[in-house]
């Protein structure tokens, strides 16, 4: 057995991650800046809940006594937050601009900063960031958003190709679109259903050393590119 912590949990994709990984016989982790609405999720996969700020050093480093205290080696680690404030460039508060590219860039790299200490003595292991479009073409008003996924990104390439011959596999995923469960009664809904992004997931942890990717880009079949 051994450890899967998902950073950023709450409903959606990563309650699927949490769920699939559950399934495979993982302990979880689960973090989050709030975890009261983590119960039932809790529950129903035997996780662990801690409260945790990714973007504060101290409250990582908590996170991570945590995932030690499990007793099991960590073999997964899954990055979800990200924040965007949105508006004309001239208007936006710098504060919260800030809060919001340490959030999407800077957790990031503190996610793998400590899972590297953990997975490097192992010769194995997995992290896998959730991206978007906005890493790869900037939009209009949405500078703070492009800035944390361009930097997401960027941390997410250079981890590969230094981890990747260490045996710790990287997985950046560029989720284009709105997430929301599918319709039973409208399987063309122009939105990405969590069960099946978290499948692509799970086929990164599946994938041969001798073929790994780094990346991902995963859209619905409706949208135009």
């Amino acid at each position: 057995m051994t450890t899967a912590l998902i950073i950023g949990a709450g409903a959606g994709l990563s309650a699927s991650l949490a769920r699939k990984l559950a399934a495979r016989g993982h302990k979880l982790v689960l973090a989050a800046r709030d975890i009261s609405d983590l119960g039932a999720l809790a529950e129903e996969t035997s996780a662990t809940c801690v409260p945790c700020n990714a973007r504060d050093r101290a409250d990582m480093e908590r996170l991570f006594e945590a995932v030690d205290a499990t007793g099991t080696p960590l073999s997964v680690a899954i990055y979800n937050p990200s924040a965007r404030v949105r508006g004309p460039v001239q208007e936006l508060d710098p504060e919260a601009v800030e809060d919001a590219i340490l959030t999407t860039a800077y957790g990031a790299f503190l996610m793998a900063h400590h899972a590297a200490k953990r997975m490097l003595p192992q010769g194995r292991g997995a992290m896998l960031f959730t991206g978007a479009s906005a890493g790869v073409k900037g939009f209009a008003q949405s500078s703070t958003f492009a800035m944390g996924k361009f930097a997401l990104r960027g941390l997410c390439q250079s981890l590969a190709r230094e981890l990747h011959p260490q045996g710790i596999h990287i997985g950046h995923f560029v989720i284009d679109g709105g997430i929301t469960k599918t319709p039973e009664d409208n399987p063309g809904n122009a939105r990405l259903d969590p069960d099946a992004i978290a499948d692509s997931y799970m086929h990164f942890l599946d994938q041969h050393p001798s073929s790994w990717a780094w990346e991902i880009e995963l859209r619905p079949w409706v949208e135009r590119f």
